[in-house]
């Protein structure tokens, strides 16, 4: 249980933080800018590095990270002991760095892709790539990639499936995740159960249409890769959408996430894009957590909130930074990402 000062104490911290983010009004700071070292200067006002675009793009978007990364930190670590869902929501980047871990290792590449530092919250030995078993020793992951992956004196075979491996994690990641929100009571956990609810149902409708549309699975094989922490009230908009045409909108009529589909032109024939569909589902998920963020201050809804807030605006900024980096404007971006205040 968190005492009254944490609480406090976060909820003044989280906006201190907020107020300064590029999110709400103040994402349209990003406007002006042109070059990759544009937005270098605008984040980051003290940098005085001068790297080429091609190698400003790959630095910049780690300090990206790392800027979200610790000011999540920075909130967290001010808990005497933080709840178990703060946890898990940091270590999300954990879940993140074992998917590149094992894409590198299934290309067979020798190098380590690198690791998100989350400080004390770290629980994969990454220093220890290539040696899979070892990374994932005493974790979560060992008996996981155990179930699923043959090894061979710590090496991982080929893998046929990443995107099959990708749901998995997701999968592992969201009930652990979904576990964790349950130890907490029911008054503070009501608005971080809409919202991860909400989250988690749009993460299946999109897989379900990449995966019809990229890799033409079945409905039955999608059913089975779905992600179900504990309920499969998660699955029904997903399911819905398998039996409605991929090129035909008006069979969607009526389907709960209509309005994040992407649109009819009347210049080409209309066919569900599985990359609008997310990034409408990223914006969406933003507006819900925004305006949740200041309904309960002293609860622990603001502070979930916070941390949804920070790494909202780190995929907006590394997106950015990819748009400029491939000559896009930033109106480009913000058409592709479904972008508002």
């Amino acid at each position: 249980m968190l005492r009254a000062g944490e609480r406090a104490y976060g909820y003044a911290k989280a906006c201190g933080i907020i107020g300064k983010s590029f999110v709400g009004k103040r994402i349209f700071d990003l406007s002006d800018v042109s070059r990759l070292s544009d937005l270098d200067r605008l984040i980051f006002p003290q940098t005085k590095g001068d790297l080429p675009e091609r190698e400003l793009l790959v630095d910049l978007e780690n300090r990206i990270v790392q800027r979200s990364v610790g000011q999540i930190m920075t909130l967290v670590n001010a808990f005497v002991k933080p709840p178990d869902l703060l946890v898990r929501l940091m270590r999300s980047y954990e879940y993140g760095d074992m998917k590149a871990v094992l894409n590198a290792l299934a290309a067979g590449e020798a190098k380590s892709p690198g690791y998100t530092d989350i400080g004390r919250f770290r629980r994969v030995a990454f220093e220890a790539y290539p040696d899979v078993e070892a990374m994932v020793k005493g974790t979560e992951f060992e008996g996981f990639l155990k179930e699923i992956l043959p090894f061979n004196q710590g090496e991982l075979r080929s893998l046929q499936d990443m995107a099959a491996l990708q749901i998995k994690l997701d999968n592992l990641y969201y009930t652990a995740l979904w576990k964790d929100l349950h130890t907490l009571g029911r008054r503070e956990r009501r608005t971080i159960e809409r919202i991860l609810g909400e989250e988690i149902a749009l993460r299946n409708a999109v897989w379900a249409l990449r995966l019809r549309t990229y890799y033409d699975m079945s409905p039955e094989d999608i059913r089975e890769k779905l992600i179900v922490p504990e309920s499969k009230q998660f699955l029904a908009p997903a399911e819905a959408s398998l039996s409605m045409a991929l090129d035909t909108r008006t069979d969607w009529l009526g389907w709960k996430y209509l309005s994040l589909l992407n649109p009819e032109n009347p210049d080409e024939h209309w066919k569900a894009d599985p990359r609008y569909l997310q990034n409408a589902a990223s914006e969406y998920l933003y507006r819900l957590v925004r305006l949740s963020f200041r309904h309960w201050p002293f609860a622990m809804d603001s502070i979930f909130c916070f941390i949804k807030l920070k790494q909202f605006e780190e995929s907006l900024l590394t997106s950015v930074a990819e748009g400029l980096g491939m000559g896009l404007s930033i109106q480009d971006v913000f058409t592709l990402l479904e972008v508002t205040a």
